[in-house]
């Protein structure tokens, strides 16, 4: 589905080379941040929402060196 929400957002989407995850900074720093609440290969279902969503607040309230040391929910506009 990437060229519908490319077209459909009006933006590029960009995929890596294989084998070359530094190329993917920000998503190998959010996994290494979700491995602190879940182990690798933990399936998520057996979690209830609410602690998933409670996870994902936590982290949307982090400030990021990414985004000039603001958190994503106030970038996104939480």
């Amino acid at each position: 589905l990437h060229k519908r929400i490319s077209t459909t957002l009006d933006m590029q989407v960009y995929f890596r080379d294989p084998h070359s995850p530094w190329q993917r900074g920000t998503n190998e720093n959010t996994n290494g941040l979700l491995r602190q609440y879940f182990p690798k290969g933990t399936d998520l279902s057996a979690y209830p929402e609410d602690h998933l969503d409670a996870v994902a607040e936590e982290l949307n309230d982090r400030p990021r060196k990414t985004l000039g040391y603001r958190k994503p929910s106030e970038k996104i506009g939480l």
